[in-house]
């Protein structure tokens, strides 16, 4: 009957400038489309030389490239008799361009620029590309002289087109566009486009997937249609983890779905759907609409059908329903993925972790554990690349895991680094949690190393700096502190440079940090300790996420050896011991923002709140600073109502200023930090994430003034107290002011003039950061595209 088609999108692991394997990838993904019958095929955006490139795309050699890959696709036998899309920079009247070339049969059909660009979080595009404003505008395109040797055509289509078959009609989006308000998609469905298309290289978040299906749902749901999704996987090179969900949708239903997370380098996705349900569905819902689309699409057409005329025995792809995965099984999946591409395309032989008993370096265990895990799962699944890259780390050509546990045992190390600061009970905290994942621990103890410097600094200046507890100032206290994470760095690095050196095996080992994202926030760590590493697999992921990771790990892997690192309180062990006990503490535990209490005997310390707030504030705060883009002031005015049960506005303004104090004093650790693998839209990165300054006036004296002359207001009931005082607003009961005026609550007294003028004054305030919030979100993501005009 000719209204069947079958369509083949992917999930690939491309590596910035990688043109060899790149090559290999897409080949091998075209192949696996057509044995399923597959009569179009699209790949992930800028495929053929890798998004991650950077500012590699102001090279012409990165162009050069490229077209010489296009031109090995055009002439291979099996790109064959199949549309074939890929991605890749194109420059046309000297401007770069991130375009789409859809070619079959050793011609090129078209090239479609990129027309709205992602330039905000991760991304910045503008800053390589720019985008095709010329909406249904098309030009020509002169080939370069190799291309036209294959194709025998001097000029192509460039610009805003899409693609007609003998039987329906393609048009193509790329990744950020379909984001936008202004979505390609919805003119191409008004005009009578079918298939719907978007090439993307779209990162990983925890609690982003659903965002991404929605979309896509909602793509076509409106006006009906298919919509492919191809999307990039893996790392290629930064700090990011693209993760895959490739999928397939018609009419508002998901009929095809992509692993999000996996180390198969190639994933396929195929799905036959009916033409006729595009249009049945369109025939009812749409119908009024379509006729009105002023302006056409461009349309180019081929002598050529996705559908057969034997089509009628073609069984269809049915709804499925999408299973998400919950934020503890991504962090175990996809920090566990990056950290296997890092690993195997670094050329280093493992891990090396300095492993503390505590909470962040135990997740940074299991996720290597958990890349174990995977790594044993698809060598079982017969994944041949998995294992000979397993083979050509460890060094040995006929090597193949017999479970997780010994293959962490070959690529892991994990050591615990004493000093006579540290307890007993986080070595054998760490030592437990070593023997239950199988990696290879040491004890080294690094006190003679601590002394060895400090002695030099004695002979120079003639003085030994002591700890508060030994009445050293604080100055002498942080100092003695810092000495022992900087000496746990550097013996972390000598022994991953030379630990397989002494044990008569070749290569080296990466070092892995383990920071959490709230930490860095703040710069609760040392410049250059153990958060300076090669690699950091939890940097972007909050302490009160890893907790429950654990928690997750202790059923999913069975390591009750998490139980005891869960139930201890957060500590760096870097002061004295009280009585063999922890006397140092990460988490203030009251609501005061600085408190220590001493020990009736011996009057020393033994909670000291290092942080001045939880974890689980902390991330609320980082969330509105970033997320929510509040100064000070915007935050006081928010929090103030989000924590109104349980801190007074004092409170409030004291944890937002301490906050700002540290973030602000601590800022220039960002400039330095480990590469972290990105999960969490509030991440500090100073890298291209989060762009600051480094050097602030850390007292921030106009912004915490705002604050404070809020506070003598709040301390009043809210446009409750009178004249009369306190009496006159207990009158009315708080549950039934909403549905009162403000003049009725004074009971017929009306406030003095100070006082209704400054609560005036006081609403306005506290009501601009929730009134300009949805303003402060559109500018980020919109600006660009309003001040543009029509287009």
């Amino acid at each position: 009957m000719g209204r069947k088609v079958t369509l083949a999108t992917c999930s690939l692991n491309q590596w910035a400038l990688d043109f060899e394997g790149n090559l290999q990838r897409i080949l091998e993904s075209i192949a696996i489309a057509k044995a399923h019958g597959a009569k179009y095929r699209l790949g992930p955006e800028l495929e053929i030389c890798g998004y991650g490139c950077a500012d590699h795309f102001y090279e012409s050699d990165t162009l050069l490239h490229s077209f010489q890959v296009l031109r090995k696709l055009l002439e291979s036998p099996i790109t064959q008799d199949i549309i074939c899309d890929v991605g890749m920079p194109i420059m046309h009247h000297n401007v770069r361009y991130n375009c789409r070339v859809l070619f079959l049969n050793r011609k090129i059909l078209l090239i479609r620029p990129k027309m709205l660009m992602a330039n905000y979080g991760l991304y910045r595009e503008i800053r390589w590309f720019s985008h095709w404003n010329q909406s249904r505008r098309v030009e020509e395109y002169f080939l370069p002289r190799m291309i036209q040797e294959v194709t025998g055509q001097d000029t192509v289509p460039f610009g805003d087109c899409v693609l007609s078959t003998k039987d329906t009609c393609i048009g193509t989006e790329m990744c950020a566009e379909l984001w936008n308000p202004r979505s390609p998609h919805i003119q191409m469905g008004l005009d009578g486009v079918e298939i719907f298309t978007n090439a993307s290289a779209s990162h990983h978040e925890l609690r982003k997937a659903d965002q991404r299906v929605n979309l896509i749902k909602s793509a076509t749901t409106k006006s009906g249609g298919i919509y492919l999704y191809a999307n990039q996987r893996g790392c290629d090179g930064d700090r990011v983890y693209y993760d895959g969900c490739a999928m397939v949708a018609i009419n508002g239903d998901i009929v095809a779905q992509g692993a999000q997370f996996s180390l198969s380098d190639v994933e396929v996705i195929t799905a036959t759907l009916d033409l006729e349900d595009v249009r049945s569905y369109r025939g009812e819902v749409c119908q009024p609409n379509m006729e009105s689309e002023p302006k056409p699409c461009h349309r180019v057409k081929v002598d050529f059908s996705l559908s057969s005329g034997d089509d009628i025995y073609l069984p269809t792809h049915q709804p499925i329903t999408w299973n998400f995965h919950t934020p503890e099984e991504e962090i175990s999946l996809g920090p566990a993925c990056w950290l296997w591409d890092y690993l195997r395309r670094s050329g280093q032989a493992g891990f090396l972790l300095p492993l503390s008993g505590g909470v962040d370096s135990s997740s940074t265990a299991c996720i290597v554990y958990s890349m174990c895990v995977l790594i044993c799962q698809a060598i079982q699944d017969g994944k041949s690349q998995v294992l000979e890259d397993v083979r050509r780390v460890v060094g040995e050509d006929t090597y193949c895991p017999q479970s997780p546990e010994e293959l962490c045992g070959h690529m892991f190390t994990t050591c615990y680094m004493a000093s006579e600061n540290s307890s007993l009970d986080t070595c054998s905290r760490a030592r437990e949690l070593a023997n239950q994942i199988g990696s290879t621990h040491m004890n080294i103890n690094i006190d003679m190393a601590v002394k060895g410097i400090l002695g030099i600094f004695s002979v120079v200046t003639g003085s030994w700096p002591k700890f508060r507890a030994y009445g050293g100032s604080p100055r002498e206290n942080l100092a003695l502190q810092n000495v022992q994470a900087r000496v746990r760095m550097v013996l972390a690095y000598l022994f991953a440079q030379l630990g397989l050196w002494a044990r008569g095996k070749p290569g080296g080992l990466l070092v892995l940090g383990s920071a959490n994202v709230d930490e860095s926030l703040t710069g609760y760590f040392t410049k250059y300790d153990c958060s300076s590493a090669d690699i950091n697999p939890i940097g972007g992921i909050s302490k009160t996420d890893l907790k429950s990771f654990l928690l997750f790990c202790v059923e999913h892997f069975h390591l009750p050896a998490l139980r005891g690192i869960l139930a201890a309180p957060p500590t760096a062990e870097l002061e004295p011991l009280t009585d063999g006990q922890v006397s140092q503490t990460d988490e203030v535990r009251t609501a005061n923002i600085s408190i220590d209490l001493y020990n009736e005997r011996t009057k020393l310390p033994i909670l000291q709140a290092d942080m001045g707030m939880t974890y689980s504030e902390l991330s609320v705060i980082g969330r509105l600073r970033k997320i929510s883009k509040c100064g000070p002031f915007s935050m006081f005015c928010k929090l103030i109502h989000t924590w109104k049960d349980v801190l007074s506005p004092t409170e409030v303004a004291q944890k937002v200023k301490h906050f700002f104090r540290m973030y602000s004093m601590n800022r220039h650790k960002m400039t330095t930090v480990t590469p972290s693998y990105h999960a969490e839209s509030y991440s500090p990165d100073d890298n291209r994430f989060d762009l600051r300054p480094f050097l602030y006036n850390t007292r921030w004296t106009w912004q915490f003034r705002c604050i404070d002359k809020q506070i003598p207001v709040l301390s009043v009931p809210l446009l409750v107290t009178a004249a009369g005082g306190e009496d006159a607003a207990s009158e009315v009961e708080p549950s039934k002011t909403e549905d009162i005026s403000p003049l009725e609550i004074y009971s017929g007294q009306l406030p003095t003039a100070s006082v209704f003028v400054s609560q005036l004054s006081l609403l306005s305030s506290l009501m601009w950061p929730l009134l300009s919030g949805t303003a402060l979100w559109r500018s980020s993501w919109l600006c660009p595209l309003q001040r543009s005009g029509g287009q």
